[in-house]
């Protein structure tokens, strides 16, 4: 079990990095999405290929940083429920939801996206709009971004198989209400802006 979370902590590290540097993609997406409606603005002047940049780059946040947001337990949950039920339920449910829905999700979608991917890449696939940008790249997201998701489940794995068998302590074994549950949530995300800006 030692090995497997020595393998985990590389995996959540790797995420973390990842979602950390790509997640500043957001703000080159507002600059572009910017620039273009003011130029268009001014000058009457529009992009395609900026237009398609915008959506390429909110890809890449969504795709790539999936498995950042698996790690940092930020994807979608009913946390009042959650945080009504019992540690080991919960632990079970993670534990279940992983193995039944997770895992089976990503490997069809990563099963079904390399084909995806390797048709536009062979035929060159281009925009359909004048002057947009080549396809292929943007359609290779989903492929890594199902592949890199699928390291982060197996870490996930590992960690919830180390809580429940003991060797690790729960990260959620503290009980919270609602309010204590926002006021962690705040923190954690003064905590996350002021480590971006050092």
């Amino acid at each position: 079990m030692r090995a497997l979370l020595r393998v985990s902590r590389v995996i959540d590290a790797f995420s973390e990095r990842v979602g950390r540097l790509l997640s500043w993609l957001i703000v080159v997406a507002v600059v572009v999405s910017s620039v273009n409606a003011i130029i268009r603005k001014l000058f009457d002047v529009s992009s395609n290929s900026f237009l398609e940049l915008q959506w390429v780059l909110f890809s890449i946040v969504f795709l790539l940083c999936s498995p950042w947001t698996l790690l940092k337990n930020e994807h979608i949950r009913i946390d009042v429920v959650n945080y009504a039920l019992p540690l080991k339920v919960r632990s079970w449910i993670d534990m279940i939801g992983h193995l039944l829905f997770l895992l089976p999700f990503i490997i069809i979608l990563l099963w079904t996206s390399i084909p995806f991917f390797l048709t536009s890449y062979h035929i060159n696939e281009q925009s359909f709009s004048a002057g947009g940008l080549p396809q292929w790249p943007a359609k290779s997201l989903i492929m890594i971004g199902m592949a890199l998701l699928l390291l982060q489940a197996i870490s996930e794995i590992i960690k919830r198989a180390a809580i429940m068998a003991g060797v690790i302590p729960d990260p959620n074994a503290e009980v919270l209400s609602a309010h204590q549950i926002a006021e962690a949530e705040a923190a954690k995300l003064a905590a996350g802006i002021s480590a971006d800006r050092k």
